[in-house]
């Protein structure tokens, strides 16, 4: 005889299949704003990196084209200076200028065919030269074969309103044949006359411009020059230059730098479109360098990117059905089942309470000893001194006894140094500490302290050396600033061998003040070093050198509520030294008590 199978409690389907939906909506909205942000980190991801390589890129250009650049101004310059020409212009002779200058700028004159000539060297070939008067207008050639032949109106676009001083760089237009215009790039370097010291004229040269990309159209750049309106870059259609041109112009007029460029579309391909003035501060009209980057790759990997995302979405909605699935079969448990387990739950979470309200209690309790202890024990460490201090005064003692309660009195002093470091640290790990940020005079401070380590007497009498500019002031609060330093000077001379040397330096590097001691000595093992700011912490080096472990992680807490911080700059040698950065401040208006 069988037994009837258990009955499901009821309702249990609907809450299940209500369990089953509230998790796949859940889950569902995390995948999806999961990808989503994925997503959006990858592109801005992949196009940081566009970006990145697209400047690098251009950057390089840039910089070889301002290599270009000096090295023409600079055979300009000197070829400005050709003493023949000089005397021609000086002497007013302008029928001798043009024959002078013919043998002086015979290299520089490109007389080879474009195939036969260097490509190193071709870039530095002049195509033609003219000379300016004082005026700025154009010195006529008699004979245009030895300076370079130009076109029916060109000479007069090289004509300036007067002349400068410095070095101009410009770009005209120049017609090749009857459909095709091309840009020269010229450099217009002033003849100073050595007698006046004024510019008396002014030399010409125009050269084949250079254009990142060579002005095709490839997997990399797309180049040319914008220049009066119209835009130099055959490789393109008429109607796409044209649309092109007018985007330029609209972008030039427009202030500013153009760092994110502008997005175009060429001939079917999307670029991004940018511009650069070619010749800032020039006199000549403004020219512009027009640079198009392809972002068919950068397209080509947003795409990857989406699909392999939305693979990958698609696959966890899968995962999250099924596992949702089992998790509601599971988590559907009979009503009476889960308000017994709630039932247990509420009680030991009454208890769990209880217990962290009592470890809340000790913590608190904990925090408050620490600092009532420090305060308590000052007392009787103060009345024990009073008392070996009496009888250190009253009767004869035997000269043992004398140094033993000698000794007894130093220790209570040490005493009272560590009671009043716990006290301090512990009002900072409270959070009670507050800095009264003023200005304060760090030379002073350690002119102070180094004049009282060298009245200190001991075996080890080291000499002290300091090199602070005068009058340099740091933010802070200066009994906190002296506690630092005392420490850190402290430390350097306990650790220091006899007759060695403390070197105590200070500079400003705004916005901080850098103070570093160095001392003689044994170095600090490598091995101990990532601990001397630990609380307590005593190295080998310091077994026989009294102290507590307190003072440097003392100085690092202080330093770094002064907004700055203290390290270990090096120790290795025979030679250790700290380091110490504080906000630099201004020093304090001087007060009528300050005034002598």
């Amino acid at each position: 005889m069988t037994s009837p199978p258990a009955k499901r409690p009821p309702g249990s389907p609907r809450f299940r299949t209500q369990l089953l939906v509230a998790m796949m909506l859940v889950v569902s909205v995390v995948t999806a704003s999961g990808l989503w942000f994925a997503q959006r980190s990858a592109v801005a991801g992949a196009r940081r990196e566009l970006q990145r390589e697209f400047h690098g890129e251009l950057a390089a250009l840039h910089v070889a084209q301002e290599i270009r650049h000096a090295a023409l101004a600079e055979r300009c310059r000197a070829l400005a200076r050709k003493p023949r020409i000089h005397a021609a212009l000086e002497d007013n002779a302008l029928d001798l200028l043009y024959p002078s200058a013919r043998d002086e700028l015979a290299d520089v004159m490109a007389a080879a065919e474009p195939a036969a000539r260097e490509p190193a060297a071709y870039g530095f070939h002049a195509k033609f030269y003219r000379f300016l008067e004082s005026g700025g207008a154009v010195i006529p050639a008699s004979d245009a074969r030895d300076v370079g032949t130009l076109g029916d109106g060109e000479s007069t676009r090289l004509a300036l309103h007067g002349l400068s001083r410095q070095a101009q760089l410009g770009y005209v237009w120049r017609t090749t044949s009857a459909a095709d215009r091309t840009i020269d790039e010229v450099i217009a370097m002033p003849i100073v006359s050595t007698e006046t010291g004024e510019v008396i004229a002014a030399l010409i040269l125009g050269f084949d411009p250079w254009v990142p990309g060579g002005g095709r159209v490839g997997a990399g750049f797309l180049g040319g020059i914008w220049l009066d309106g119209r835009l130099q870059l055959p490789s393109l259609d008429a109607a796409i230059r044209a649309e092109l041109e007018a985007r330029v112009a609209q972008l030039v007029s427009v202030p500013g730098p153009n760092d994110d460029g502008q997005g175009v579309e060429v001939g079917g391909t999307p670029y991004v479109l940018f511009h650069t003035r070619l010749n800032p501060n020039s006199i000549f009209p403004p020219a512009y360098e027009v640079c198009l980057y392809p972002l068919t790759e950068a397209l080509t990997r947003q795409s990857r990117l989406r699909r392999q995302f939305a693979g990958a979405g698609a696959v966890l909605l899968l995962g999250a059905l099924g596992i949702s699935h089992l998790l509601s079969r599971r988590l559907s448990r009979p009503v009476e089942k889960l308000a017994l387990d709630s039932e247990e739950n509420r009680t030991q979470r009454a208890r769990a309470e209880a217990a962290l309200e009592m470890t809340h209690g000790e913590l608190q309790r904990a925090a408050r000893f620490s600092a009532d202890a420090s305060h308590q024990l000052k007392t009787p460490v103060t009345v024990l001194r009073a008392g070996l201090e009496d009888l250190l005064a009253g009767e004869p003692l035997s000269a043992n006894v004398r140094e033993q309660v000698s000794s007894l009195v130093h220790q209570t002093f040490r005493l009272t140094s560590v009671i009043e470091d716990l006290l301090l640290l512990s009002r900072m790990d409270a959070g009670r500490l507050r800095i009264e940020f003023k200005p304060v005079d760090l030379t002073r401070l350690i002119d102070s302290w180094a004049d009282d380590i060298n009245a200190v007497s001991d075996d080890l009498n080291p000499a002290v050396e300091t090199e602070v500019p005068p009058g340099l002031h740091v933010s802070g609060e200066q009994r906190y600033l002296a506690l630092i330093l005392q420490n850190l000077l402290e430390n350097a001379r306990k650790y220091n061998c006899p007759g060695g040397r403390i070197r105590i330096t200070a500079r400003a590097d705004a916005p901080w003040v850098v103070l570093t001691v160095g001392n003689t000595g044994r170095p600090i093992p490598p091995d101990a070093q990532a601990h001397i700011f630990e609380r307590f912490h005593r190295g080998s080096a310091g077994e026989n050198i009294p102290g507590h472990g307190l003072g440097l992680n003392l100085a690092r807490e202080l330093a770094r509520l002064h907004h700055g911080d203290l390290r270990l700059a090096r120790s290795e040698g025979n030679w250790t030294e700290f380091e110490a950065r504080f906000r630099l401040a201004l020093p304090a208006p001087a007060t009528a008590q300050d005034l002598p």
